[in-house]
Parts: C-alpha cells; structure tokens; sequence
C-alpha cells in the first residue's frame, strides 16, 4: 500500500488557526461562485493563514494524524478552505489508515484537477482545487470500492458543513423569501 509522504515547507509567519479566519473576509471564498479563481501567490499570502498557504499554495503537507477531519464520521460536505468549492461528499470518506483524511470519489469531475507529480524522486499525481488550483493531497490507486481510488487529502485545506447545519439554514433563506 502506498503511503502519502511528508515534507514542510518553511516560512516566517506565525501559525493562524482557519476555524479563527472569517471566511466573508476573503473576496473569494464562495460555496456557489464557480468561476475559476487566479490570484498569484502574493495575493493568497495576504489572504490565507499560514498554515492553509503552506499546503495550498506551497504543496506543502500537514502531519500525519493532526487533522480534526481524519477521524471525523459527521455526515455532510467537504470544501476546498481556500475557496469554498465542493470537494467530496462525507458518504465518500473512509479510514484508509494513513493518517490524512481520505476518500474514495470528489463531489464532480470538474472539483478537482490532477497533476503529475514527481518530487522527491517519486511518481505520483497531485489534486488540487478545480476553482483555484490549491493543492489538496494526492491520489493513489490502492482505494475501496467502487473506484478503487484513495484521495489523501490534507485536511487543513478542507472546511466541512454538515449536512443538518446546511438544511437548517436552507429552510431558514426560504423562510424569508
């Protein structure tokens, strides 16, 4: 079985937690915007925490185990942290072991993109964000059923919504209209 690898990146800016980062406050955060998103790497350093921006931008990759999402059974809807695009349905999500949260199928065939990835002297292929190109983790081919595919994906760079928070604030927007 292959493994996911970990590697940092280095920076001097001090760690942000994302849950204390508003999402409103970036121009771009949106969970119903689709259009594609191109912002050049100064920009998402003045918009993104630190550690968000070492993974996304930087193809960086969090510790293994440390993500609050790797354990996680909540029902609902992972997003790209970066820009709020819908990434994978929690129904997809399953314990490969690994120590990143990983999943067997992205929500669409146009939320995530794939690159060929062949640092560290390995070959490997990259996801990232269909919206903004952010890098998310890797694909491998050693998944479950039915697509036999295992996305390890970093999970500082995903946001979650569960499904009742969702329907309750769908019901409360069509209360008011």
């Amino acid at each position: 079985m292959q493994h996911c690898t970990y590697s940092q990146s280095s920076s001097n800016k001090k760690t942000i937690n994302m849950d204390t980062v508003k999402k409103a406050a970036s121009p771009v955060y949106s969970r119903n915007d689709t259009s594609k998103v191109d912002l050049s790497n100064d920009e998402w350093k003045k918009l993104l925490p630190k550690d968000v921006y070492d993974v996304a931008r930087l193809k960086g990759t969090e510790r293994p185990w440390t993500s609050k999402f790797e354990k996680s059974k909540d029902i609902g809807t992972y997003y790209c942290a970066v820009c709020g695009n819908a990434l994978f349905k929690s129904d997809t999500k399953f314990d490969s072991g690994c120590g990143w949260p990983s999943f067997y199928e992205p929500i669409s065939k146009t939320s995530i993109i794939y690159a060929e990835d062949n640092a560290y002297g390995m070959q490997r292929t990259e996801v990232e964000c269909g919206r903004c190109k952010s890098h998310l983790g890797h694909v491998f081919n050693d998944g479950p059923p039915p697509t036999g595919l295992r996305f390890c994906i970093n999970g500082v760079v995903l946001d979650f919504e569960k499904a009742k928070d969702a329907e309750k604030k769908y019901n409360e927007q069509n209360k008011r209209s």
